[in-house]
This record gives structure tokens, C-alpha cells and sequence, in this order.
């Protein structure tokens, strides 16, 4: 993602609308907080997220009012032009949460404007990143007990997915596994045995003989950035793994859908 280039035109226009947003909005105005909970309107937060990444996160949070900029079906969230209404929900946020991988992230930290407390989400679905950002963004938002919830639903369906998956090792042993290093998190859900990862940039020969060697069995790409087949001869199974959440903002689909994939690649049903 953060090898792929934006087109200079959408980030003038992401910075010209912004500023515009600002200067309506007023610099000047210091009478709204800054402190977390404090900050919201209403005893409900206002968010607004780059993608669906971080809006899911911060639905497992506890907020409830959510607008994500970049639409789910955009495959590559940086070719994403925003549109005017995109722009407008800026200037009415509470919080704005954004990935520092996302190109035009520093254009919206620039002018998102004194009523929007901008938060960087550090986006990977590590099982225990994940809890700890949910965490984080539960105390800025007042929603803790929400936070709290959704966490321990969380952690009840990763063990169950986890040991599902780990169920359909082949012949009972743990699979070698080489995965893109956005995916690990899938790799540590299956118990599988990392022999080594690649990307975000293209496999180079050197990377591709290396990699070969250590004789995986499958490879974990990453269906939103791939290169195409990555150890090609080498017979590894490669599996496409997806991970942002759909439209709904639900972060467990993005297991299940993983651990179906690694069952289904390891001969499960």
C-alpha cells in the first residue's frame, strides 16, 4: 500500500477541500475540547475513518456513528478520490482515524481542523493489536464497557477458529508457511510454522530462491496488493487472505473467511 503511487491531482483536491473545511470551521475556536471522551457532541462520538480497516475498529470499540471515506468495493484504497461529502464529514468529526501507510494521511492530519481529534490506528489483525487498539479506542471514545465486550466475544471466537483450523493440519503437523507481512496475522490464527515472509515490494529472484528452499507448503498472500503466484514451481499452495472488513464494519468475518481459506488449502472440509 504504501508503495502505490496517488495521483497528484485527488491529493490538491483532497488539501484544497480541506482547508476550505478548516477555514469554515475556524482555527481560532478553542472552546471544544480535546481530551477523549470530552471531545464528542452529544455523549456520542462522530468518527470518521480512512477505510473500512479502521472503521471496524472503531465499531468494535463502541461507536456507532461511522463514516468510512474510501468504500469497501475501492480494491485500492489510495486510488480513492474523496468526494465533496467525504470532505464535509471531516470537518464534522469528533475523530478521525487513519493508517500513516495511507498516502493522503498526512493531507487530512494537516487540515482535518481543531474539532476533529485525529487518531492513528495501527492497522494489522494480530489478534493481540487488534484488542489493544480496540482498547485505546475505547478510552478516547468513553465506550470502554462496549470495548470490553467486544473483546471478549473476540477472543472466544478466535480460540475456536484457531483450534478449528489447527484441526485440519495435514497429518496432524503444523504446516510451513510463508506469508506477505500483511498476512502473519493468519499464519499465528492457523499455528502454522513461519519459515519466512515477503513484500510489500515484489519478490526478487534472490527473495524467490531463498524462499523455495525452506520448502513451504502454503503461501499467504495478500489478496489487496498481490504480485500474482509467488513461489511458482516451488509447489506451495498460495492462498489469497483478505484483510479488510466488508461494508458492515465486522472485523470476525475477516477471520472466519481466513480460517475457511486455510482449511480449505490444508484439505479440511
Amino acid at each position: 500500500m504504501a508503495r502505490t503511487r496517488v495521483r497528484l491531482a485527488s491529493l490538491l483536491a483532497l488539501t484544497a477541500a480541506l482547508t476550505a473545511l478548516v477555514t469554515g470551521c475556524g482555527s481560532g475556536d478553542s472552546s471544544t475540547p480535546k481530551d477523549g471522551a470530552t471531545a464528542h457532541r452529544g455523549g456520542k462520538p462522530v468518527v470518521v475513518t480512512t477505510t473500512t480497516w479502521e472503521g471496524a475498529f472503531a465499531k468494535a470499540a463502541g461507536a456507532e456513528d461511522v463514516k468510512v471515506i474510501v468504500p469497501q468495493s475501492v480494491h485500492h484504497a489510495p486510488d480513492y478520490d474523496p468526494k465533496p461529502s467525504d470532505l464535509a464529514a471531516v470537518g464534522k468529526a469528533d475523530f478521525v482515524l487513519y493508517a500513516p501507510f495511507e498516502p493522503y494521511a498526512a493531507k487530512i492530519k494537516e487540515a482535518a481542523g481543531s474539532k476533529a481529534e485525529l487518531v492513528e490506528v495501527n492497522l494489522d489483525n494480530d489478534a493481540d493489536k487488534v484488542k489493544a487498539e480496540v482498547a485505546k479506542l475505547g478510552a478516547l471514545f468513553g465506550t470502554e464497557e462496549s470495548a470490553a465486550k467486544w473483546a471478549a466475544s473476540f477472543d472466544a471466537e478466535y480460540a475456536k477458529l484457531s483450534k478449528d483450523v489447527q484441526g485440519s493440519w495435514p497429518g496432524g503437523k503444523s504446516p510451513a508457511v510463508v506469508s506477505q507481512v500483511f498476512t502473519a496475522w493468519s499464519a499465528k490464527l492457523a499455528g502454522a510454522a513461519p519459515v519466512g515472509t515477503y513484500g510489500p515490494e515484489a519478490v526478487t529472484p534472490a527473495q524467490l530462491a531463498e524462499l523455495s528452499s525452506k520448502k513451504p507448503s502454503l503461501v499467504l498472500d495478500n489478496a489487496h496488493m498481490s504480485t500474482g503466484t509467488v513461489l511458482p514451481d516451488s509447489g506451495a499452495r498460495q492462498i489469497e487472505i483478505v484483510n479488510y472488513p466488508g461494508a458492515d464494519l465486522d472485523l470476525l468475518p475477516v477471520y472466519r473467511n481466513a480460517a475457511a481459506e486455510l482449511k480449505k488449502a490444508m484439505g479440511g472440509s
